[in-house]
Formats: C-alpha cells, sequence, structure tokens
C-alpha cells in the first residue's frame, strides 16, 4: 500500500533527472503530504521523447460511471496488475513513472488506532521512479472533460520495510525505465519481472510524527524523524 508521498523536487531538476523531452505541467511547488486524488507528476513515452505532465492520482477506467472509482484505484498489486480488469489495459499500453522524494508507511501498534507513519526515501537522496499506469476517462464522451489518471504499482515489502508493512511501491532502476515505458513493449512476461522489492540497501526508513495522518497538514515538519520517545532528532 502507498496512500502518500512527498514531491519536493522542483519540476525542471526532474525532467533533466529522467532526461525528458517535453514538460507540459506547471511546477506543483514542494508538496510533504501527497494524497489521492492531488495532482501529481508523470513521465511517459510520447513518439520518441519523454513526456513530464501532471495526471490525478487514482486511476479511473475508460468504462467507470464516475470519476470518484480512481480514489479507491490509487495502488495497483503487481501479483494482478496483468490480468485486473481496472489495469489491464494500462498495463499492456499505458505504463508511466511517478516521480517521488519519498513515501509514508504505517506500522501497526496496538496503542494507537492509526498506527506509526514511517517516511521511507532514497539513501543517497536521488528521487524515486514509481511504477505507474495511467488512463484516460471521459464523461459520456465529452473529450474537454477528460481526466488523464494514474496508479502506483505495489508489491510485497523488502526485509528492510517488512517490519514496518507488508506491502511496498514498485522503484524501477534507471536501466529499466526505457523497457517499462515502451508502449509498444508487449512481453507481460518481462514486464512482470520488473515488478519486485527494491534491493533492501537502498532505501532509508525514518519514523516521524503523525501529522501526515491530517491531509491538510504539510511542510518539512512532515519527514522529520522522531526518536522512540516522539522527540525531534537532530
Amino acid at each position: 500500500m502507498c496512500g502518500r508521498y512527498t514531491s519536493i523536487t522542483p519540476v525542471e531538476e526532474l525532467a533533466g533527472y529522467f532526461g525528458v523531452e517535453e514538460v507540459v505541467a506547471d511546477d506543483l511547488g514542494p508538496r510533504y503530504n501527497v494524497a489521492p486524488t492531488d495532482a501529481i507528476y508523470a513521465v511517459a513515452r510520447r513518439g520518441d521523447g519523454l513526456r513530464l505532465g501532471a495526471l490525478r492520482w487514482g486511476l479511473v477506467p475508460p468504462w467507470a460511471d464516475d470519476v470518484r472509482v480512481g480514489a479507491r484505484l490509487i495502488n495497483a498489486r503487481a501479483e494482478s496488475v496483468a490480468d485486473k480488469p481496472a489495469f489491464r489495459q494500462a498495463f499492456a499500453r499505458r505504463r508511466c513513472l511517478l516521480p517521488a522524494d519519498g513515501f509514508y508507511e504505517w506500522q501497526r501498534a496496538e496503542a494507537a488506532s492509526s498506527g506509526q507513519p514511517w517516511y521511507v526515501r532514497r539513501g543517497d537522496g536521488q528521487p524515486l521512479a514509481l511504477a505507474g499506469l495511467w488512463e484516460t476517462w471521459r464523461p459520456q464522451g465529452r473529450d474537454e472533460d477528460r481526466v488523464v489518471s494514474a496508479t502506483i504499482v505495489t508489491t510485497v515489502a523488502n526485509r528492510t520495510l517488512a517490519p514496518i508493512h507488508h506491502r511496498m511501491p514498485v522503484v524501477l532502476a534507471a536501466d529499466a525505465w526505457p523497457f517499462w515505458l515502451d508502449p509498444a513493449n508487449h512481453d507481460i512476461d518481462a514486464l512482470l519481472r520488473l515488478l519486485v522489492p527494491a534491493p533492501e540497501d537502498m532505501l532509508s526508513p525514518v519514523a516521524v510524527k503523525p501529522l501526515v495522518n491530517r491531509v491538510t497538514n504539510d511542510g518539512p515538519a512532515l519527514v522529520e524523524a522522531i526518536t522512540r520517545q516522539g522527540t525531534t532528532q537532530g
């Protein structure tokens, strides 16, 4: 499960990092509490180049009756993504990368009803390339009201994150990006082999205050590490 993440790196820097030729998204500014239905950055192939745009988080299938369906489809499980009707066509033809600076997971705790939030980022500070799928939805065929949305593909947690949560987003290595993004690539078995847990030494999780639990909260305080006693680490 990945239900919140951070998007801090400016759009111009993301374009350089991912080798994007065309940017069609405004800079959304630094956000420390990206939530479902928010606008999110996505990198996808268009023609011979890469485009960086802004999509709605929560995939809305073309056959959906209402855009609100997307709020329940923020994640796609790697184990069923090739077969589940909501994701099957997008997995075959509309794959993308969702840039993130880190993501949150919640560790179950008997003493806390909502669990202990942890913030997870790369140890080297580089952006994460989350495996994503995108789709276009048009209400009753009205193209002017179309919604372009995306979902994050998740897999089982690696040994670093397993004590916190049993699922994690798929983080794709740079050498897998061209293969994943190529819409002409229909090798389903090979694509599925990319959907594996990140290496144990890639990610660095830290416990944080429950500020992230409220969607209206934002800012650097959300990712400040705390000690077991709840004080901020220096």
